[in-house]
């Protein structure tokens, strides 16, 4: 009788179709919208256009945010899930179509971990599911770049069964070194 605990694909795929439906549902409900890469966060709060930076009250500290149309109920109060970067984090009134937004950009002091939620006391998203391909290679610092594409290339190698970049690179070299050295025979030569 065991085969009854474990949800058939089908029915996993309904699952995560209707957890997903409700975390947007629960996301939509709230006075704000959010986005995350792995390194940082980014909340916009639309507010009515007639507000200015003055008429705000947006406190961002290491653990906790605040945004608030002063003499009103805040929009977003409460606690970080995670620490973030006060200095590095930053927010700015804009103008867009509809009105105002604030935008707020947080920056994460882990910078390996999602977040399930702005702030605790919102609902939370399922961390799991989220896709890490959003965060663009081309947003990382030139050395992890570089290190994550090799990884990543390496990784393509093998699953090819073709040789990973540092051993095409000592295949280049020995094949620079014969062109260098015909009078040499290297069909003794072992590789690795």
């Amino acid at each position: 009788m065991s085969g009854h605990n474990s949800p058939t694909p089908e029915e996993q795929k309904r699952a995560d179709a209707e957890l997903k439906a409700k975390e947007a549902e629960e996301q939509a409900k709230l006075p704000y919208k959010w986005t995350q890469t792995i390194k940082d966060l980014d909340v916009t709060v639309a507010i009515d256009g007639k507000y200015k930076g003055r008429d705000l009250d947006v406190k961002l500290t290491r653990t906790a945010l605040r945004v608030a149309i002063k003499g009103q109920e805040p929009i977003i109060d409460g606690t970080l899930p995670h620490p973030i970067h006060v200095d590095e984090s930053t927010w700015t009134l804009e103008t867009v179509p509809s009105g105002k937004e604030v935008a707020i950009h947080l920056d994460k002091v882990n910078q390996m971990e999602w977040w399930a939620h702005v702030v605790t006391s919102a609902p939370k998203i399922d961390t799991s599911k989220i896709q890490p391909e959003s965060s663009n290679l081309s947003d990382l610092e030139g050395e992890t770049r570089t290190m994550v594409e090799k990884m990543m290339y390496d990784q393509r190698q093998k699953e090819m069964g073709k040789p990973t970049s540092d051993e095409q690179k000592k295949l280049d070299l020995l094949e620079q070194f014969k062109k260098q050295h015909p009078e040499m025979d290297f069909s003794n030569v072992k590789m690795g």
